[in-house]
């Protein structure tokens, strides 16, 4: 009976067979299955498909390898085969040039095969199982290399030192890491566990209160994607500020069609609420009211009529005017029509003016019908504590009103320009008096002006009198 050999091409000689040649012929066998445990050899891969063929009863078969090196220089996808029935694991490695992937599998079938990309010039490990006659399978068992691209599933990395990136499955770098001398801080990531989020920290081999820098390139924002960000530690006080002398701005939408809340930084800084467009910066009181904040700014006073009274020197004359009984009664300072007269009133100025100018309205009557103008003006001095009152008042400043009104009709006069009053200051007295500037060409009404009263605006500086 003639000799077998294995797929792998090792003899299986028969009894009463070879006689005289068996201790040639097991050297041979011996020399294979040297091959077969750990020999290594290259074989060239030049064109496609390259076929790995056995050679029976003789040592030398690339298939025979336990390790084999692809080499040559490759100018398309490129396939490499091995006969049907071996069953054997490979330590194959693609060092071929040329970016194309390369195929190892069985001659024929459809049974599985081994893969290299076209940029993968790594080491794989290969079983071939020759588990069916005609489709048997061709199985990666995976090997992690030093430079190969690895998937690595449930496996524990120790301490393992990384490079200067993180790629994601697409091969872009995902995460870059950089190096720092002295590293003594790091983070620290747990997950959580049921009803708790995970947790990043900073933590640290030596100090106890480290920070935790998010720091986004240029004029790049840091987005928290979360409907409520909270702040602070075990109820403890939480502040939210900036890294250096800049402003802290909050407002909605990266400021579009958002109002800004501004804590400016330095001493004595401004906090500065500005509501956008036409908005109006609101608060809500205990009993959930809702309103406007009082905003510094413009405020009036008005005197009326009454609270005044004509100089000792061509004084205006007071007078009450009765419409009808039980109706409104004026009650008026009259001023002549051919003869400048005064009346006075003072004020202690509230203590958030600004000390700044004012303007005023009159507010006044006809004594008679008339179309002419009427001329009124004002002028003010304030008086610090412990001074004299017998001071000279600041300029005079006139604002003139169409007539047309009948008698009893009440006439509004429009805003006046500044009026400067003299030595204005912060807690003073201030002297105001109204004049009517009859003999200037200007005023051509012909009855009495007869005033009301005077609507005073001033400007402040300070939410509140305190």
């Amino acid at each position: 009976m003639s000799s077998n050999y294995t797929g792998l091409g090792i003899q299986l000689m028969t009894t009463g067979e070879k006689a005289g040649t068996w201790g040639t012929l097991t050297n041979t066998n011996w020399d294979i299955i040297e091959q077969i445990s750990g020999g290594y050899t290259t074989q060239a891969i030049t064109s496609t498909p390259t076929t790995l063929a056995v050679s029976d009863g003789s040592a030398g078969a690339t298939l025979a390898h336990r390790i084999i090196e692809f080499t040559g220089s490759i100018g398309e996808a490129t396939i490499v085969t091995i006969p049907l029935d071996v069953q054997t694991f490979y330590i194959i490695k693609n060092a071929s040039s040329g970016a194309y992937t390369v195929q190892f599998k069985y001659v024929t079938g459809s049974g599985s095969s081994v893969t290299w990309a076209a940029a993968d010039k790594g080491t794989k490990i290969i079983y071939a199982t020759a588990n069916d006659v005609t489709n048997p399978d061709i199985v990666d068992l995976g090997m992690v290399t030093l430079t190969g691209t690895e998937t690595l599933t449930n496996k524990t990395l120790t301490s393992p030192a990384i490079g200067t990136s993180i790629l994601d499955t697409g091969g872009n770098e995902l995460m870059k890491i950089t190096v720092t001398g002295s590293a003594e801080n790091e983070f620290t990531m747990a997950a959580g566990g049921s009803g708790a989020g995970p947790t990043l920290s900073s933590t640290g081999s030596s100090d106890t209160n480290i920070d935790m820098n998010l720091v986004p390139a240029g004029t790049g924002n840091v987005n928290l994607s979360a409907d409520t960000v909270q702040v602070g530690d075990n109820n403890a006080d939480a502040t939210i500020t900036t890294q250096g002398t800049g402003d802290l701005i909050l407002n909605t939408n990266n400021g579009t069609n958002s109002g800004d809340i501004t804590i400016a930084d330095g001493a004595n800084g401004d906090i500065i609420i500005t509501p956008h467009g036409t908005g109006i910066a609101k608060a809500v009181d205990a009993a959930d009211a809702t309103g406007a904040l009082k905003i510094a700014g413009l405020e009036t006073i008005f005197v009326p009529a009454q609270a005044m009274f004509g100089t000792e020197t061509n004084g205006a004359e007071a007078n009450a005017v009765e419409t009808t009984a039980t109706r409104p009664v004026m009650k008026v300072l009259d001023f002549d029509p051919s003869t400048i007269e005064y009346a006075q009133f003072s004020i202690a100025m509230p203590k958030s003016w600004n000390e700044g100018t004012v303007t005023f309205q009159a507010f006044w009557a006809p004594s008679n019908t008339d179309t002419g103008n009427a001329m009124i003006g004002l002028q003010g001095v304030s008086v610090a504590n412990d001074a004299t009152s017998d001071v000279v008042f600041g300029t005079a400043i006139d604002v003139t009103d169409a007539g047309g009104g009948a008698v009893e009709d009440v006439m509004v006069s429009p805003v006046s320009s500044a009026v400067t009053i003299s030595s204005a200051a912060a807690d003073t007295y201030t002297y105001f008096q109204v004049h009517r500037n009859a003999t200037n060409v200007s005023d051509t009404f012909t009855g009495d002006v007869r005033l009301l009263g005077i609507k005073l605006f001033y400007t402040t500086d300070a939410a509140n009198d305190a």
